[in-house]
């Protein structure tokens, strides 16, 4: 009992001071627990044999990790990612494997082993890419996507391998081990198994029964027992069901020889839909991160650094060679995909490396007698050492590429636009866009200009016509049509530019109306001194129209609440227009002091005054009061009928 308690203080000691470090220098958690992993293991020798038996625990965070990326999916989504999925990740599987298994035979081993090695060395880190890629919201870009397509589809494959593996037996290391030809075989399965003696058909039943069951109890059974569960108010409870559900699909899936990551995954696409997807969630991310971060620790603490100082040249040229031939192979598969540039360097250098299920399938190959027992320490080192080389790759991403690529945009040439406009926007993020969209619908033609190439590359994708070009140089412009245009709008995220555009229209252009996107107050102010004819703050409108919902929620009618927001809107007028003029008397620098506070505090206390007398004595400031809205009155920021009479949520 003590020596569990000391080693579970020793890794969570090392976790905690190792991951806090190595975020703090960029470097990530995964990389953290890595470096954890080897001080305490092959540095200090704190940590010994148990290592690898608690990797086999630790490799259940995989599991959680795939039960989570389920839910966030559902059966539609997953329909849609068949092309990447069987195309983009089944080529990588194959064409990795087949060029790893023809370089194997030519360092001379048997046929066997080397379709052996080539399915260990074909796979990635789920755990690593996965996790790093969340971390860092790339997750949800299009090498994100397409890196999670091929991981999803070597889960899949890992099934079949384990399947063949088995039949590729080498006498020779048979006889050398002194064993028959199965009885290896059904070593390396290990524990119970529900089809290790069934026919070929019955093992296809078994199998297609579980996933069957899986699915129908996910979505019929799974429902009224966490109904039942939350009607009893105990947390734990709940928490107790969410990893009772986990496990009991995991050992179901071994149960039958399948994965059991690919089987929680497939139940946590059944539950997407469930309403208790976020409890889950909140439940199992504990558990998952903690069994992740162990299993980061114990591939650290694994490292055979005495295997390692032996054969140094050759591991790490094989390691090298791996990941580059990898890299290779996948740089083409994406570009023969669409996914190029950024998006296909993030694709290629996430996926470079070797997994953890490398080192379940070498496990079972040493013990199906396909791999030599002296070449698996090597092998192993290979699958470890290009894992923990993973997160370097991700810097490598975010401090080379990503600075190329965005260097490479401000060097690039405009495009000709060969098109004109009424209306000119300068900047197609997600506020330009929703603008585009409204005009074009109502047949108004428009001139779109970004200077973000991975942006006008999504617009196009769409058959949004757009133009690569930086909208602050003039001439520009001038070639968008500014001379015959009835106005402009600017959406650009930068500040500075966003105001100069401004400026230089207002001063060239005067006949242009001017209509401006501010992030803050200052932006506004900014703005507003440059002569902008209008301007939006961008969450001020989707504010008011929420917080008037909020009041219809709390009881407040309808009209009612229309009109508070009115009266809302015309103090906010007042306070700008005030706000605005003191702003203007700052010097330089010194606009946002403290007396700007302070008169900002005083207007916002009269807004709330001038707010309180309107619903007080029921009367506007404006020229018609409050009075009850006519029969078929239409709210027109919602868009619903209101009527004389109370509704039932009014009349509580």
């Amino acid at each position: 009992m003590t020596d569990t308690l000391l080693n579970a203080f020793i890794y969570l000691s090392a976790a905690v001071v190792a991951v806090p470090l190595a975020k703090r220098l960029g470097l990530g958690s995964v990389l953290g627990y890595l470096m954890a992993g080897v001080v305490i293991g092959p540095v200090l020798g704190l940590v010994g044999d148990e290592t690898n038996q608690l990797q086999h625990y630790a490799e259940f965070g995989v599991v959680m990790m795939l039960f989570l990326v389920g839910l966030e999916l559902d059966p539609r989504m997953l329909w849609s990612m068949r092309d990447r999925l069987l195309g983009l990740g089944g080529l990588q599987v194959l064409v990795t494997a087949t060029a790893v298994a023809a370089i194997a035979l030519g360092f001379g081993l048997e046929w066997q082993t080397a379709i052996a090695i080539s399915f260990i060395l074909s796979l990635s880190s789920t755990a690593i890419v996965l996790q790093t890629l969340q971390e860092k919201g790339l997750a949800s870009t299009s090498g994100g996507r397409s890196a999670f397509s091929v991981l999803l589809f070597q889960d899949i494959a890992v099934i079949p391998m384990l399947a063949v593996i088995p039949l590729l037996a080498v006498p020779e290391i048979i006889e050398a081990a002194g064993t028959v030809g199965g009885h290896g075989a059904d070593a390396g399965h290990g524990g119970a198994s529900l089809v290790a003696h069934l026919e070929p058909w019955a093992t296809a039943l078994v199998v297609l029964g579980s996933i069957g069951a899986v699915v129908l109890g996910g979505h019929y059974l799974s429902r009224p027992l966490f109904r039942m569960v939350a009607a009893t108010g105990l947390r734990e409870a709940f928490t107790a069901v969410a990893l009772t559900l986990v496990i009991g699909v995991a050992v179901l899936m071994m149960l039958v020889g399948l994965s059991p990551a690919l089987g929680t995954f497939l139940a946590g696409v059944v539950l997407a839909n469930s309403e208790f997807r976020h409890e889950l969630e909140t439940d199992i991310e504990p558990f998952k991160g903690l069994l992740l971060g162990l299993f980061f620790i114990t591939v650290g603490a694994g490292i055979r650094f005495d295997v390692l100082s032996e054969n140094a040249v050759l591991v790490l040229a094989l390691t090298v060679g791996v990941m580059v031939l990898k890299g290779a192979i996948l740089f083409g598969l994406g570009a023969a995909f669409g996914v190029r540039r950024s998006e296909g360097w993030l694709f290629t250098l996430s996926l470079a490396q070797a997994g953890e299920f490398g080192f379940v399938l070498l496990s079972f190959a040493v013990g199906s007698h396909v791999v030599p027992p002296e070449v698996a320490p090597i092998l192993a080192l290979v699958v470890g050492l290009s894992m923990f080389l993973t997160p370097l790759l991700f810097i490598v991403f975010d401090r080379v590429i990503i600075p190329r690529y965005t260097q490479d945009a401000e060097e690039r040439e405009a495009d000709e636009i060969d098109d004109q406009g009424k209306v000119i926007i300068a900047g197609i993020g997600r506020f330009g866009q929703i603008v585009n969209r409204l005009l074009e619908a109502n047949g108004i033609e428009t001139v779109v200009l970004d200077r973000q190439v991975a942006q006008i590359e999504n617009m196009r994708a769409v058959e949004v016509k757009s133009w690569f070009g930086d909208a602050t140089r003039p001439d520009l412009l001038h070639t968008a049509g500014i001379d015959e245009a009835a106005l402009i709008v600017v959406a650009i995220d930068e500040v500075d530019q966003a105001v100069g555009i401004v400026e230089h229209v207002k001063h060239r252009h005067p006949h242009v109306r001017v209509l401006a996107r501010a992030f803050d107050r200052g932006h506004d102010y900014r703005l507003q001194e440059a002569g902008a004819d209008y301007i939006v703050r961008e969450t001020f409108s989707a504010a008011l129209d929420l917080g008037t919902r909020a009041l219809r929620e709390l009881g407040v009618h309808p009209f009612r609440a229309g009109h508070l927001r009115s009266t809302f809107e015309s103090a906010e007028r007042d306070v700008r227009e005030a706000l605005y003029a003191a702003w203007q008397q700052r010097p330089d620098g010194e606009r946002l002091g403290r007396d700007h506070q302070e008169l900002f505090m005083q207007l916002d206390a009269a807004m709330a005054d001038a707010m309180q007398r309107d619903r007080d004595d029921r009367h506007s400031r404006a020229e018609r009061g409050w009075t009850p809205p006519p029969k078929g009155y239409t709210n027109d920021f919602e868009g619903e009928p209101a009527s004389n009479e109370p509704s039932k949520e009014d009349r509580g």
